[in-house]
């Protein structure tokens, strides 16, 4: 029996040899290709800090950074997986929230209102598609932000060949989701396959509330949600429902 794992590439590999530890298969069926953005011309005008709500952003900028001005200033990171891509792309200056993209809106505003002098743009290194409008949010703030999109997430049509033999087999006993976006494109490629009554009839391990509402409102029963929105705490999630 294998745990199916939707994440993208290359976190895809870290999840498995997590899973390999604990002593479970995994099966990797990203349901997410990257493709990386070409940052624009003039993107870091007069810009006082970067964010990044996934570890995808260091990852799409690392190779068009190298020796950059833009590797000096602090980085606001929404998590640990994040802070340490972006330690890896060449940025000195960490900090990361630990949480969600509201614990990242509370950092920056917690960190930005200990300086007594008005601070320039903050600069958001986003995907194509993101689930807040960080940008928004932090304005209201008085804290301006410059958001320039640096990746994009494509979804695939079909699960791998392997995976659908899987379910048809009875081999697959959980799946992780990670986002409500790749929720999504899961179901999508499952009723492609023709396979997802036998997708949602197992369980449906989720990193989030708002990952499990999709999951639960294309009918899947056995949905179980990590305590807090990190890997770690899914995969103890995983551990409670098989």
């Amino acid at each position: 029996m294998a745990i199916l794992v939707t994440r993208p590439y290359p976190d895809s590999e870290s999840t498995a040899a997590a899973l390999r530890a604990r002593g479970r298969d995994a099966l990797l069926a990203p349901v997410l290709r990257f493709e990386t953005v070409p940052l624009p011309a003039g993107f870091d005008a007069d810009v006082a800090a970067v964010l990044v709500t996934s570890a995808n952003a260091p990852r799409a900028v690392e190779s068009q950074l190298k020796g950059h001005a833009l590797l000096k200033l602090p980085l606001f990171a929404v998590g640990e997986h994040s802070a340490a891509a972006a330690r890896r792309a060449g940025f000195a200056k960490v900090l990361s929230a630990d949480g969600d993209a509201a614990a990242l809106r509370e950092l920056v505003v917690a960190s930005l209102r200990t300086r007594r002098a008005k601070v320039g743009p903050l600069l958001h290194l986003a995907g194509e598609i993101t689930a807040r409008d960080l940008t928004a949010e932090l304005g209201a703030q008085g804290i301006e932000v410059i958001s320039r999109i640096v990746y994009r997430m494509v979804a695939v049509d079909r699960l791998p060949g392997e995976a659908c033999a899987a379910f048809a087999g009875g081999r697959i006993e959980a799946v992780l989701h990670y986002s409500a976006r790749s929720a999504q494109a899961f179901l999508h490629a499952a009723r492609a396959d023709g396979i997802e009554i036998s997708a949602l009839s197992i369980a449906q391990c989720c990193i989030s509330t708002a990952v499990a509402q999709v999951l639960r409102e294309a009918g899947a029963a056995r949905v179980m949600v990590a305590s807090s929105p990190n890997e770690n705490a899914l995969l103890a999630a995983l551990d409670r429902s098989i």
